[in-house]
């Protein structure tokens, strides 16, 4: 994909469903409090990354184009 993506997780929306770690270990973890984080803020742009934020039962997950702001997920429609 060649991108640097720019991952959020809404913790006021997560649900803790575990859905994004499991899609991306690498890219998602769980707290004590069962709240989704990124492990960083930007990322590789990734398949697992993206499949994570559309796995999402409750879409707390936003991905953005690090360098220019566009969306990736959810899409601008």
């Amino acid at each position: 994909m060649g991108d640097r993506w720019r991952v959020e997780v809404d913790r006021s929306v997560c649900i803790g469903s575990g859905l994004c770690a499991a899609a991306a270990p690498d890219g998602f973890r769980l707290d004590t409090a069962r709240q989704s984080h990124p492990v960083a803020t930007e990322a590789d742009a990734a398949e697992s990354v993206l499949a994570a934020a559309e796995g999402c039962p409750v879409e707390a997950i936003t991905l953005t184009v690090a360098d220019t702001g566009e969306p990736v997920f959810p899409p601008d429609e």
